[in-house]
């Protein structure tokens, strides 16, 4: 089993920057390969942000390239994300996700607002 524990969101004026952190809690044995973050605003469907794989090979949704950056700490197994340049269509619930080629494990989700 896994648990995920978000951290970092809140309300942020345009222009802002916020760091949201993902700390896995694993119980038994599950080797993470990737590690990413999705949002979902009101009324959308969930979106994937950004994902760094087990390599340190990273992916960004072209909305935040440039301005958001993953990172994560295989010894920490935890996952973080540096959002700067905040715009007010980056608010959302963020949601973190670890998974590996057999299974899948969502955060409860954080919010972040950007206000203009």
């Amino acid at each position: 089993q896994v648990r995920l524990v978000e951290s970092g969101g809140g309300l942020v004026q345009a222009g802002g920057s916020l760091r949201l952190s993902c700390a896995a809690s694993i119980s038994g044995f599950f080797s993470i390969d990737v590690m990413g973050w999705y949002r979902q605003a009101p009324g959308k469907q969930r979106e994937l942000v950004a994902s760094i794989t087990s390599g340190s090979t990273t992916n960004y949704a072209d909305p935040v390239k440039g301005r958001f950056t993953i990172s994560r700490d295989n010894a920490k197994n935890t996952v973080y994300l540096q959002m700067n340049s905040l715009k007010p269509e980056d608010t959302a619930v963020y949601y973190c996700n670890v998974k590996n080629r057999w299974y899948s494990y969502w955060g409860q989700g954080t919010q972040v607002t950007v206000s203009s």
